[in-house]
Order: structure tokens, then sequence, then C-alpha cells
């Protein structure tokens, strides 16, 4: 498997998931579309993933780059019919490349929160083996608020109808993140706009109470993103 990595903030990469990447020999290529590096040819490539980042999706004039990463997406995932997992806001640009909106949520959610699966996310093969709610890290302001109707929504939480869905059989989109490691509350702890949220949400000094939080349950959050991308890989095998 050859995976092409895009990438919004530099802190903001596959954390847990390149181990798992690299266990199986998966080989990727990572693309800082923020530093100004170009989506390459989708061809060569075997399965998409995108990664979160401070920009918002409808940001197309200050962030030109959107436009190609949208149609990049909308390529791979609709014409080519190949895998891809987005988080964050790569699970937004998923929604927007195959005709869904995406709009700022009422509620922003930060810290560690849960979400529920749907009916159609406690059948799908992407949570098998995994607890319901699901214990998560959040930290975003806008949210997917309309899909197409080849899309399911497969997990919510009070303040974000859309927590993950599916499209079609080869795309997923998780709001959330699971992908965690030691070391990314911190990194993106320093981000000015992500800084700002965590102390609007949960107040001054947030930060190190969340890094502490997370830290005790890293090893849960770890599990949950080995069975989620287990879960993933033997969609592809069957594929």
């Amino acid at each position: 498997m050859k995976i092409l990595v895009l990438q919004h903030v530099d802190v903001e990469h596959p954390g847990i998931f390149r181990e798992f990447f690299k266990a199986d020999g998966w080989t990727w290529d990572t693309v800082e579309l923020d530093a100004g590096e170009t989506v390459p040819d989708l061809s060569a490539y075997d399965m998409m993933v995108v990664m979160g980042g401070p920009q918002d999706v409808w940001q197309e004039d200050k962030y030109p780059w959107l436009v190609a990463e949208k149609a990049a997406i909308r390529k791979f995932v609709v014409d080519l019919g190949r895998p891809y997992l987005g988080i964050c806001l790569g699970h937004q640009l998923l929604a927007a490349a195959i005709g869904g909106e995406v709009a700022l949520g009422k509620t922003p959610e930060v810290g560690l929160l849960t979400v529920k699966q749907t009916q159609a996310g406690l059948n799908d093969r992407i949570f098998r083996g995994i607890s319901d709610p699901i214990d998560v890290l959040q930290w975003h302001g806008a949210e997917v608020v309309s899909l197409p109707d080849d899309a399911h929504v497969l997990a919510s939480s009070d303040a974000c109808a859309v927590q993950a869905f599916r499209y079609r059989d080869n795309a997923y989109g998780f709001q959330f993140h699971v992908e965690i490691m030691e070391q990314t509350v911190a990194d993106w702890a320093a981000i000015p706009v992500y800084a700002q949220a965590l102390d609007v949400a949960l107040g001054k000094g947030a930060a190190g109470r969340l890094k502490s939080d997370v830290a005790e349950r890293l090893p849960a959050f770890n599990r949950t993103a080995k069975t989620i991308y287990d879960n993933f890989k033997s969609g592809l095998r069957l594929a």
C-alpha cells in the first residue's frame, strides 16, 4: 500500500496510525498544503489520508489550495473509488467534496468527550469490537451539517449530528480524534487558534489539565485507533 497523506499544519499528522502503517510495511508521502506543497499525481496512490487543521473548508479566498484539495479528494474517492480516511478537517473536506455541507457548529466541542454510534454505525465494520459510546478527543468548531444520500452517518453527539460517516464503501470521515499520541495536546495547544478554543471551552490553564487527562487515557485511545485501523484494513482486503 502506498498512501498519500494531506496535512494542513505540521503537528496534525496521522499520529499513532503512522506506527500501524510502518508495522504493515505500508509507505506514505506527506504533502504539507499550508506550506505551499501541491497534490501529486493521484494514480500513484492506493489510499488517501487527510488530517485536521485550523482552516475551514469554505476559506478558499484565504487558502486557495483548498479548491485543488477538494477536487483531488473528489477524484480519488468518487472517480477512482479508492480508500479514504479523513479526520477532523479531513472529515469535513470529504463531506464538501462529495456534495455535503459544512458550517460553523452551534456549540464547539473541545476536550475529552464521547460520541454515540448510530444504528448504521453499530452495523458498520469500522466500529466492530469498539464499545458504545466511544471516548474521544474533540477539538473543532465547524461541523458537517448535510450529506448526500449515498453517505451514512455512523456516530453522533448532542452537539454534532455527524461525528462519523461512510461514503459508499471506500471512504470514512471522523470528526473526532483517536490518532492522538503523548505529545498531541502540547503540540496542538501551541497553535494560537487552538489554544484560544481550548481556553474558551475549558477555562484558562486547560492545556495542562487536558494533557494529563489524555495521558491517563492514552492506552485506551490507542487501542481504539488500532481497532479502527484493523477494521478499515479488513475492508481493504475484502475490496
